[in-house]
């Protein structure tokens, strides 16, 4: 059986959700971000089990075949943005998600408006932000060399769309000091 599961966004995360269902005699076939396969199915009382160890640890069973379809969005844009080298994609991230899920572009884009309550595309930019921030706060690359790293035309481009969102420039952001980047579950 698969379990979709809401708020699992690493590689960490992906450890505590087998761990968790190993730990309720349950073996663990498959595991990506938000997706787990398991076997035997469990029964009724054993997913509100599930469920509710989940909740503790801050997962979500997600039960909705929208919601579910949402959550792979959203985890395709994260495994993208946070675990490729973006300047190495030579497609627009929007149409490599669909194609990722076998499903079309204009409904996923719809359906992730209407869930989330912004575009799959201000998403990408909310995450890229998120990498940028990260990035920065590391301190190992120069803006430049993010900018070519998370696929930005220009270092301008990067600054201009870092400070819309953020309110400050980056080496404003850098100079601050201060963690101030959000968790990849949070980002909306």
């Amino acid at each position: 059986m698969t379990l979709y599961v809401k708020n699992m966004v690493c590689d960490r995360c992906v450890m505590i959700v087998r761990q968790q269902l190993e730990h309720l005699h349950f073996d663990v076939k498959d595991i990506t971000l938000g997706k787990v396969e398991v076997s035997p199915e469990p029964d009724a009382h054993q997913l509100q089990d599930i469920a509710a160890s989940f909740h503790i640890l801050g997962f979500e069973l997600i039960d909705k075949e929208k919601d579910q379809l949402v959550e792979q969005i959203k985890n395709k844009v994260i495994e993208l943005v946070h675990y490729s080298d973006l300047n190495e994609i030579n497609e627009s991230l929007m149409h490599l998600i669909a194609d990722r899920l076998d499903k079309d572009y204009a409904y996923l884009s719809r359906l992730f408006s209407d869930v989330e309550g912004i575009t799959i595309e201000k998403y990408i930019i909310q995450q890229k932000i998120e990498k940028v921030k990260e990035l920065l706060e590391y301190g190992e690359l120069n803006l430049n060399e993010i900018s070519y790293k998370m696929g930005y035309s220009s270092s301008a481009h990067l600054s201009a769309q870092f400070k819309s969102l953020t309110g400050m420039t980056p080496s404003k952001y850098k100079n601050a000091g201060s963690n101030r980047r959000n968790p990849l579950d949070k980002v909306k």
